[in-house]
């Protein structure tokens, strides 16, 4: 799988907001918010860069699927299941 972002770019200082009464806590329990910031983000890029693939490629596994249909998988003559 291509990286998906460049692990190697250096970090840049970001202001967010967010529940106070969750910052009080994610501190108390000595959570890392950067790096904790950095896996959201990373599993919502992921999440999204799929459906965007899966919704460029819409017509194309349509079309697949239907040809599927319609004459079946190389592969079935050679099945023994």
């Amino acid at each position: 799988m291509p990286q998906l972002y460049d692990l190697k770019a250096p970090k840049k200082p970001t202001n967010l907001s967010i529940n106070s009464d969750l910052l009080t806590k994610a501190r108390k329990n000595k959570i890392n918010l950067s790096a904790t910031l950095e896996r959201a983000l990373v599993h919502q890029l992921r999440q999204t860069e799929r459906e965007n693939w899966k919704n460029e490629n819409r017509d194309a596994i349509e079309a697949l699927n239907e040809l599927t249909e319609k004459h079946g998988l190389f592969s079935d003559s050679f099945r023994e299941f």
